[in-house]
């Protein structure tokens, strides 16, 4: 519930003091991932990791990877003007659900959630920078004139179980526009997406 919500329907509760706990956890959480990882990183290097990985954009990512945005419970007004696709309500709402899980279950079902997002960026620590959700930027860069749809279609999965990569084209009405590869599906499709935004906005 955002806290837009909650004014309007007189609620005594919105996700706010929910973010707070969840905001904790995931500190702990990326910590405890980064500090045991191969060859070790230093103090500064697993602080601008753990930043990165847990900043506005990289949460909004993850909400949207899981499809949260459609559980949101926002005001008329925020309704009106996009706010259940905006970064920082969407990362907010990440938090608030990482806190209630936390409380409710425990850290083994907030371990599902983040092993699931954050740990593919994790076999690869060098290569994240800031991240950006290039799927949702191709998206609304493909759909500025009509109503074309994006698909993501896996061609290649090499490597152990333990250690696969993947390789993903992105196309549009049967164009590839893009190829990605990536330690996990989502991954692959991101760097697809980037791939694909690159080649298009030159």
């Amino acid at each position: 519930m955002h806290s837009s919500y909650a004014n309007e329907h007189r609620e005594l509760h919105d996700n706010e003091r929910l973010e707070f706990m969840g905001d904790a956890v995931l500190q702990l959480w990326s910590s405890e991932h980064i500090f045991p990882l191969e060859p070790k990183l230093s103090e500064g290097k697993m602080t601008k990791l753990r930043a990165n990985l847990v900043c506005e954009k990289a949460l909004a990512m993850y909400a949207r990877e899981l499809g949260l945005g459609q559980f949101l419970m926002l005001g008329y007004g925020e309704e009106r003007s996009g706010g259940r696709n905006k970064d920082a309500i969407l990362a907010d709402m990440f938090e608030a659900l990482l806190g209630a899980l936390y409380l409710d279950q425990g850290m083994d079902a907030v371990n599902n959630i983040l092993d699931e997002v954050i740990t593919p960026n994790l076999r690869h620590p060098d290569d994240v920078e800031v991240i950006h959700d290039y799927k949702t930027k191709l998206q609304e860069y493909v759909q500025a004139d009509d109503r074309k749809t994006v698909k993501y279609v896996l061609i290649d999965e090499q490597g152990p179980s333990n250690s696969p990569m993947f390789t993903m084209n992105v196309v549009v009405e049967g164009l590839i526009l893009g190829t990605g590869t990536g330690s996990s599906k989502k991954q692959a499709e991101q760097n697809a997406a980037k791939d694909a935004f690159a080649k298009l906005v030159k």
